[in-house]
């Protein structure tokens, strides 16, 4: 997948905000602390935390693969997903792990909305889970503190935004090429708007894709939380599971590179509050990262061993990376 200018001009903007926020972390933050809450981690833990979030993924795939109605091959489901994984550590905001993985699945497809259709509903789906997890967080910890009002604000977006990719743009976009037909790209338009509105008529396949979802995300949550532990943050479940989410979902704006210091720094914000130190959540946060880039240098490998490349992404799938 050949770089273009405008997304190397993307990933040093990220990379600029990535570096910005760690300079930011070690200027404010004790170095030796965040240090010292690396030297509690043990090895066994490490790998052991590894392996289960390799195992989630495995999940996450499937669901994945589910949107798409199971068009292809479970395993090519499997290997582009982890390309994508692979993706996110060597062509870091160029093209997106999303947008690797759909690329993988069309050339096996050869069906762009569908495959559009699916990873958009997937990434959609997957930010309603967390926006559920951080409002259940919230509804534990009984009106204690905490950005509330962030969070409630967070979660009214992201709702809104999945209601409107889910269920209105598919007639809002049948509407407007159907009123201008000499618009451009009225059939990709129209093909893309049937793909949106066939998932949106199936609410069971979606309600189980978002329990399926929220559930592997809380796993990572426990999976952070027994990494945590063990650098010395200990604060309330209820905690994280409000702070972990919503870190996560402020992450996933395009302003650094897979959310690198930007994660961190927001996890910190929100848990302090809670007791905890600011130090060995981020040491924490940073060892989760390895965990991140380690995943994404085994998708490598596995895409390696399997004779595989990353390919070239179809013409008519969107960026979906952010």
């Amino acid at each position: 997948m050949a770089l273009t200018g405008k997304a190397m001009r993307k990933w040093a903007i990220r990379a600029g905000g990535s570096a910005v926020a760690l300079s930011l972390i070690f200027w404010f933050l004790p170095k030796e602390a965040i240090f010292e809450g690396f030297a509690r981690l043990s090895w066994p833990l490490f790998l052991s935390v590894l392996l289960a979030f390799l195992l989630c993924h495995v999940v996450t795939a499937s669901k994945w693969w589910l949107l798409m109605d199971r068009a292809i091959p479970l395993p090519t489901a499997l290997r582009a997903h982890f390309a994508g994984l692979a993706a996110n550590l060597c062509l870091p905001g160029a093209a997106g792990g999303d947008a690797v993985r759909a690329a993988m699945a069309h050339a096996r497809l050869k069906d762009g909305p569908k495959v559009a259709a699916a990873a958009i509903g997937d990434r959609l789906i997957d930010l309603v889970g967390l926006a559920c997890l951080t409002l259940t967080g919230l509804l534990l910890l009984q009106g204690g503190e905490g950005s509330t009002a962030l969070a409630v604000t967070i979660a009214g977006i992201v709702f809104a935004i999945a209601i409107v990719g889910l269920f209105v743009f598919p007639r809002v976009a049948r509407l407007v090429w159907s009123r201008w037909p000499g618009l451009p790209a009225r059939d990709l338009a129209f093909r893309v708007a049937d793909a949106f509105a066939a998932l949106g008529r199936r609410p069971g396949l979606l309600l189980f894709t978002l329990a399926l979802s929220a559930g592997v995300q809380a796993v990572l949550i426990l999976l952070s939380i027994h990494l945590a532990e063990a650098v010395g943050v200990h604060v309330a479940t209820a905690a994280w599971f409000f702070a972990w989410p919503l870190a996560k979902i402020i992450a996933t704006l395009p302003l650094s590179l897979g959310g690198l210091g930007v994660r961190e720094s927001s996890l910190a914000a929100l848990l302090v509050p809670f007791g905890a130190a600011a130090p060995a959540v981020v040491a924490s946060g940073l060892a989760w990262q390895g965990i991140l880039y380690l995943a994404g240098a085994l998708g490598a490998l596995i895409l390696v061993a399997s004779g595989g490349g990353f390919g070239a992404a179809p013409s008519q799938l969107p960026e979906i990376s952010e």
